[in-house]
Protein backbone atom coordinates (compact mmCIF):
# COMPACT_ATOMS: atom_id res chain seq x y z
CA UNK A 1 0.00 0.00 0.00
CA UNK A 2 3.08 1.95 0.67
CA UNK A 3 4.81 1.55 -2.51
CA UNK A 4 1.27 2.69 -4.25
CA UNK A 5 0.62 5.50 -2.24
CA UNK A 6 3.83 6.74 -3.09
CA UNK A 7 3.54 6.18 -6.86
CA UNK A 8 0.28 8.46 -6.83
CA UNK A 9 2.29 11.02 -5.38
CA UNK A 10 4.89 11.29 -7.53
CA UNK A 11 2.65 11.27 -10.75
CA UNK A 12 0.58 14.18 -8.86
CA UNK A 13 4.08 16.20 -8.96
CA UNK A 14 3.98 16.67 -12.68
CA UNK A 15 0.19 16.96 -12.91
CA UNK A 16 0.21 19.87 -10.38
CA UNK A 17 3.19 21.75 -12.66
CA UNK A 18 0.93 21.31 -15.54
CA UNK A 19 -2.08 22.68 -13.70
CA UNK A 20 -0.52 25.71 -12.26
CA UNK A 21 1.24 26.40 -15.77
CA UNK A 22 -2.53 26.40 -17.87
CA UNK A 23 -4.00 28.32 -14.31
CA UNK A 24 -1.43 30.82 -14.93
CA UNK A 25 -1.51 31.17 -18.40
CA UNK A 26 -5.71 31.91 -18.26
CA UNK A 27 -4.89 34.68 -15.90
CA UNK A 28 -2.66 35.94 -17.88
CA UNK A 29 -4.51 36.06 -20.98
CA UNK A 30 -7.83 37.34 -18.57
CA UNK A 31 -6.63 39.77 -16.67
CA UNK A 32 -4.45 43.61 -16.57
CA UNK A 33 -3.10 44.07 -13.45
CA UNK A 34 -2.45 47.40 -14.76
CA UNK A 35 -6.02 48.09 -15.97
CA UNK A 36 -7.07 49.85 -13.27
CA UNK A 37 -4.01 51.85 -12.81
CA UNK A 38 -3.90 52.88 -16.53
CA UNK A 39 -7.69 53.88 -16.41
CA UNK A 40 -7.42 56.32 -13.87
CA UNK A 41 -8.47 60.22 -14.59
CA UNK A 42 -6.22 62.31 -15.06
CA UNK A 43 -3.96 59.19 -15.74
CA UNK A 44 -0.97 58.58 -13.57
CA UNK A 45 2.78 59.60 -13.80
CA UNK A 46 4.24 56.59 -16.26
CA UNK A 47 7.19 56.30 -13.53
CA UNK A 48 4.59 55.11 -11.35
CA UNK A 49 2.82 52.16 -14.41
CA UNK A 50 6.64 51.18 -15.07
CA UNK A 51 7.75 50.39 -11.31
CA UNK A 52 4.68 48.63 -10.90
CA UNK A 53 5.38 46.44 -14.31
CA UNK A 54 8.75 46.03 -12.76
CA UNK A 55 7.32 44.78 -9.77
CA UNK A 56 5.05 42.09 -11.36
CA UNK A 57 7.30 40.78 -13.89
CA UNK A 58 5.47 42.27 -16.87
CA UNK A 59 8.50 43.26 -19.03
CA UNK A 60 9.17 39.63 -19.17
CA UNK A 61 7.84 36.33 -21.66
CA UNK A 62 5.10 34.20 -20.30
CA UNK A 63 7.70 31.49 -19.48
CA UNK A 64 9.83 33.71 -17.68
CA UNK A 65 6.99 35.26 -16.02
CA UNK A 66 5.65 31.61 -15.05
CA UNK A 67 9.45 30.07 -13.64
CA UNK A 68 10.09 33.76 -11.34
CA UNK A 69 6.35 33.53 -9.82
CA UNK A 70 7.09 29.36 -9.67
CA UNK A 71 10.44 29.91 -7.67
CA UNK A 72 8.89 32.47 -5.72
CA UNK A 73 6.35 30.72 -4.23
CA UNK A 74 8.07 27.29 -4.03
CA UNK A 75 11.87 28.38 -3.10
CA UNK A 76 10.85 31.25 -0.66
CA UNK A 77 6.99 31.07 0.30
CA UNK A 78 6.77 34.21 -1.67
CA UNK A 79 2.95 34.55 -3.90
CA UNK A 80 3.92 37.46 -5.11
CA UNK A 81 3.27 41.24 -4.76
CA UNK A 82 -0.32 42.74 -4.98
CA UNK A 83 -1.74 45.42 -6.55
CA UNK A 84 -3.50 46.74 -3.72
CA UNK A 85 -0.70 48.57 -1.17
CA UNK A 86 -0.48 47.28 1.76
CA UNK A 87 -2.10 44.12 1.07
CA UNK A 88 0.29 40.49 1.76
CA UNK A 89 -1.13 37.74 -0.53
CA UNK A 90 -0.02 35.42 2.12
CA UNK A 91 -1.40 36.83 4.87
CA UNK A 92 -4.92 36.89 3.13
CA UNK A 93 -4.17 33.47 2.34
CA UNK A 94 -3.76 32.02 5.52
CA UNK A 95 -6.71 33.90 7.16
CA UNK A 96 -9.44 32.76 4.60
CA UNK A 97 -7.45 29.63 3.35
CA UNK A 98 -8.83 27.93 7.13
CA UNK A 99 -11.96 29.16 6.81
CA UNK A 100 -12.97 27.84 3.51
CA UNK A 101 -10.97 24.64 4.10
CA UNK A 102 -13.49 24.55 7.68
CA UNK A 103 -16.62 24.70 4.97
CA UNK A 104 -16.09 22.57 2.33
CA UNK A 105 -14.44 19.66 4.03
CA UNK A 106 -16.79 19.57 6.83
CA UNK A 107 -19.48 20.14 3.29
CA UNK A 108 -18.02 16.68 1.72
CA UNK A 109 -18.12 14.72 4.96
CA UNK A 110 -21.67 15.65 5.32
CA UNK A 111 -22.39 15.22 1.35
CA UNK A 112 -20.72 12.01 1.09
CA UNK A 113 -22.22 10.38 4.04
CA UNK A 114 -26.11 11.50 3.66
CA UNK A 115 -25.70 10.25 -0.22
CA UNK A 116 -24.65 6.78 0.99
CA UNK A 117 -27.51 6.16 3.49
CA UNK A 118 -29.99 7.42 0.79
CA UNK A 119 -28.34 5.59 -2.30
CA UNK A 120 -28.16 2.30 -0.30
CA UNK A 121 -31.73 2.89 1.02
CA UNK A 122 -32.74 3.79 -2.22
CA UNK A 123 -31.65 0.77 -3.93
CA UNK A 124 -32.76 -1.94 -1.84
CA UNK A 125 -36.33 -0.96 -1.84
CA UNK A 126 -36.51 0.14 -5.63
CA UNK A 127 -40.08 1.72 -6.28
CA UNK A 128 -41.55 1.56 -2.91
CA UNK A 129 -42.90 4.71 -1.31
CA UNK A 130 -38.98 5.58 0.02
CA UNK A 131 -37.31 5.48 -2.79
CA UNK A 132 -39.93 7.66 -4.29
CA UNK A 133 -39.48 10.11 -1.67
CA UNK A 134 -35.57 10.33 -1.93
CA UNK A 135 -35.49 10.47 -5.34
CA UNK A 136 -37.72 13.50 -4.93
CA UNK A 137 -36.03 15.55 -2.34
CA UNK A 138 -32.90 14.42 -4.40
CA UNK A 139 -34.15 16.46 -7.63
CA UNK A 140 -35.89 18.89 -5.20
CA UNK A 141 -32.03 20.08 -4.40
CA UNK A 142 -30.81 19.33 -7.68
CA UNK A 143 -32.90 21.85 -9.40
CA UNK A 144 -32.20 24.70 -6.90
CA UNK A 145 -29.26 26.96 -7.75
CA UNK A 146 -26.77 27.18 -4.57
CA UNK A 147 -27.16 31.06 -4.53
CA UNK A 148 -30.85 31.09 -4.56
CA UNK A 149 -31.08 28.11 -1.93
CA UNK A 150 -28.53 29.59 0.60
CA UNK A 151 -31.05 33.12 -0.21
CA UNK A 152 -34.12 30.89 0.97
CA UNK A 153 -32.85 29.45 3.72
CA UNK A 154 -31.02 32.24 4.96
CA UNK A 155 -34.32 34.15 5.25
CA UNK A 156 -36.19 31.02 6.70
CA UNK A 157 -33.63 31.07 9.71
CA UNK A 158 -33.65 34.84 10.17
CA UNK A 159 -37.28 34.17 10.60
CA UNK A 160 -37.16 31.42 12.63
CA UNK A 161 -34.70 33.05 14.96
CA UNK A 162 -37.08 36.62 15.36
CA UNK A 163 -40.34 34.13 16.22
CA UNK A 164 -38.15 32.23 18.74
CA UNK A 165 -36.17 34.51 20.23
CA UNK A 166 -33.13 31.83 19.98
CA UNK A 167 -30.22 32.82 17.54
CA UNK A 168 -28.51 29.80 18.02
CA UNK A 169 -27.78 29.51 14.29
CA UNK A 170 -26.36 32.39 13.20
CA UNK A 171 -26.61 33.89 9.30
CA UNK A 172 -23.92 36.34 8.89
CA UNK A 173 -20.33 35.88 9.24
CA UNK A 174 -17.89 32.75 10.61
CA UNK A 175 -17.18 33.96 14.23
CA UNK A 176 -18.34 36.37 17.23
CA UNK A 177 -15.44 38.22 17.80
CA UNK A 178 -14.27 38.08 21.94
CA UNK A 179 -15.22 34.65 22.17
CA UNK A 180 -12.78 32.10 23.96
CA UNK A 181 -12.91 28.55 25.05
CA UNK A 182 -15.92 26.75 25.04
CA UNK A 183 -18.16 29.19 24.25
CA UNK A 184 -16.40 30.23 20.75
CA UNK A 185 -16.44 26.58 19.87
CA UNK A 186 -20.11 26.74 19.98
CA UNK A 187 -20.19 29.95 18.33
CA UNK A 188 -18.55 28.99 15.56
CA UNK A 189 -20.68 25.80 15.27
CA UNK A 190 -23.72 27.93 15.19
CA UNK A 191 -22.19 30.56 12.14
CA UNK A 192 -21.10 26.75 10.37
CA UNK A 193 -24.65 24.71 9.92
CA UNK A 194 -26.11 27.18 7.17
CA UNK A 195 -22.99 27.41 4.92
CA UNK A 196 -22.37 23.60 5.32
CA UNK A 197 -26.18 22.77 4.80
CA UNK A 198 -26.24 24.59 1.55
CA UNK A 199 -22.61 23.41 0.05
CA UNK A 200 -23.41 19.67 1.36
CA UNK A 201 -27.10 19.34 -0.18
CA UNK A 202 -25.78 20.99 -3.35
CA UNK A 203 -23.43 17.79 -3.63
CA UNK A 204 -25.60 15.51 -2.00
CA UNK A 205 -28.60 15.66 -3.97
CA UNK A 206 -26.22 14.52 -7.38
CA UNK A 207 -23.76 11.92 -4.97
CA UNK A 208 -26.70 9.96 -4.10
CA UNK A 209 -28.22 9.30 -7.21
CA UNK A 210 -24.70 7.87 -8.63
CA UNK A 211 -24.67 5.73 -5.27
CA UNK A 212 -28.45 4.38 -6.16
CA UNK A 213 -27.45 3.54 -9.59
CA UNK A 214 -24.12 2.18 -8.46
CA UNK A 215 -25.49 0.23 -5.61
CA UNK A 216 -28.17 -1.18 -8.38
CA UNK A 217 -25.57 -2.46 -10.69
CA UNK A 218 -23.71 -4.44 -7.77
CA UNK A 219 -27.19 -6.39 -6.43
CA UNK A 220 -27.70 -7.67 -9.52
CA UNK A 221 -23.86 -9.08 -9.96
CA UNK A 222 -23.67 -13.01 -10.02
CA UNK A 223 -21.30 -12.49 -7.27
CA UNK A 224 -23.54 -10.98 -5.03
CA UNK A 225 -26.27 -14.19 -5.85
CA UNK A 226 -23.07 -16.53 -5.26
CA UNK A 227 -22.21 -15.11 -1.64
CA UNK A 228 -26.31 -15.34 -0.75
CA UNK A 229 -26.03 -18.81 -2.22
CA UNK A 230 -23.23 -19.71 -0.09
CA UNK A 231 -25.51 -18.90 3.08
CA UNK A 232 -24.08 -15.52 4.15
CA UNK A 233 -26.77 -13.04 5.35
CA UNK A 234 -28.15 -10.27 3.25
CA UNK A 235 -26.75 -7.59 5.55
CA UNK A 236 -23.68 -9.32 5.33
CA UNK A 237 -23.42 -9.35 1.56
CA UNK A 238 -24.27 -5.60 1.42
CA UNK A 239 -21.60 -4.61 3.83
CA UNK A 240 -18.80 -6.65 3.05
CA UNK A 241 -19.43 -7.46 -1.13
CA UNK A 242 -21.93 -4.99 -2.47
CA UNK A 243 -21.19 -1.26 -0.60
CA UNK A 244 -17.88 -1.97 -0.86
CA UNK A 245 -18.00 -1.74 -4.61
CA UNK A 246 -20.43 0.53 -4.91
CA UNK A 247 -18.73 3.43 -3.18
CA UNK A 248 -15.79 3.10 -6.20
CA UNK A 249 -17.96 5.36 -8.50
CA UNK A 250 -18.92 8.01 -6.08
CA UNK A 251 -15.41 8.20 -4.71
CA UNK A 252 -14.47 9.39 -8.72
CA UNK A 253 -17.45 11.19 -8.44
CA UNK A 254 -16.68 13.17 -5.29
CA UNK A 255 -12.80 14.02 -6.31
CA UNK A 256 -14.26 15.29 -10.25
CA UNK A 257 -16.48 17.44 -7.94
CA UNK A 258 -14.32 19.65 -5.73
CA UNK A 259 -13.83 22.09 -7.99
CA UNK A 260 -17.21 22.50 -8.45
CA UNK A 261 -17.87 22.31 -4.96
CA UNK A 262 -15.06 25.53 -3.98
CA UNK A 263 -16.85 27.59 -6.76
CA UNK A 264 -19.97 27.38 -4.91
CA UNK A 265 -18.17 28.25 -1.38
CA UNK A 266 -17.72 31.14 -3.33
CA UNK A 267 -21.35 32.02 -3.59
CA UNK A 268 -22.23 30.36 -0.19
CA UNK A 269 -19.43 32.78 1.54
CA UNK A 270 -20.98 35.74 -0.21
CA UNK A 271 -24.40 35.11 1.07
CA UNK A 272 -23.03 34.31 4.76
CA UNK A 273 -20.71 37.03 4.81
CA UNK A 274 -17.94 34.74 5.04
CA UNK A 275 -14.56 36.80 4.98
CA UNK A 276 -12.98 33.99 3.27
CA UNK A 277 -10.93 32.23 0.03
CA UNK A 278 -14.47 33.30 -1.94
CA UNK A 279 -14.33 36.92 -1.01
CA UNK A 280 -10.68 37.17 -1.75
CA UNK A 281 -11.47 36.14 -5.10
CA UNK A 282 -14.31 38.42 -5.70
CA UNK A 283 -11.87 40.96 -4.22
CA UNK A 284 -9.19 40.30 -6.91
CA UNK A 285 -11.50 39.76 -9.63
CA UNK A 286 -12.36 43.70 -9.06
CA UNK A 287 -8.99 45.19 -8.95
CA UNK A 288 -7.73 42.78 -11.43
CA UNK A 289 -5.76 41.84 -9.06
CA UNK A 290 -3.07 39.10 -10.71
CA UNK A 291 -1.38 37.47 -7.90
CA UNK A 292 -4.82 37.41 -5.77
CA UNK A 293 -6.43 35.18 -8.55
CA UNK A 294 -3.55 33.06 -9.08
CA UNK A 295 -3.31 32.26 -5.35
CA UNK A 296 -6.61 31.45 -5.58
CA UNK A 297 -6.47 29.26 -8.48
CA UNK A 298 -3.38 27.33 -7.53
CA UNK A 299 -4.96 26.50 -4.12
CA UNK A 300 -8.18 24.98 -5.84
CA UNK A 301 -5.80 23.46 -8.08
CA UNK A 302 -4.03 21.79 -4.96
CA UNK A 303 -7.32 20.97 -3.35
CA UNK A 304 -8.48 19.14 -6.53
CA UNK A 305 -5.29 17.03 -7.04
CA UNK A 306 -5.15 16.16 -3.40
CA UNK A 307 -8.85 15.02 -3.60
CA UNK A 308 -7.65 12.88 -6.49
CA UNK A 309 -4.85 11.67 -4.66
CA UNK A 310 -6.94 10.82 -1.21
CA UNK A 311 -9.87 8.94 -4.11
CA UNK A 312 -7.05 6.99 -5.76
CA UNK A 313 -5.96 5.66 -2.43
CA UNK A 314 -9.30 4.67 -1.59
CA UNK A 315 -9.40 2.72 -4.51
CA UNK A 316 -6.42 0.79 -3.56
CA UNK A 317 -8.48 -0.35 -0.03
CA UNK A 318 -11.82 -0.81 -1.54
CA UNK A 319 -10.71 -3.07 -4.33
CA UNK A 320 -6.82 -4.75 -3.83
CA UNK A 321 -6.74 -5.42 -7.50
CA UNK A 322 -6.12 -2.26 -8.16
CA UNK A 323 -2.75 -1.71 -5.61
CA UNK A 324 -1.44 -4.35 -8.07
CA UNK A 325 -2.34 -3.06 -11.87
Amino acid sequence: MLAFALRRLLISIPVFIVSTFLVFLLVTWGADPLGQLKAKNPPPPQAEIDQLSNQLYLNHSIPERYWHWFSQLFFHGNWGPSVQAGTSIGQLLATSIELTARLVILAIIVAVILAIIAGVVSATRQYSKTDYAITLIGFLFLSLPVFWFAILLKQAVVNLNNSTGWYGISTYGSGTPGLTGGAAFTDAIGHLILPTVVLAMSSYASWSRFQRASMLDVLGSDYMRLARAKGLSRRQVMIRHGLRTALIPLTTQVALDVAAILGGAVLTESVFGWQGMGTMLVNGINSSDFNVILAWLTVSAIFVIVFNLIADLLYGVLDPRIRHA
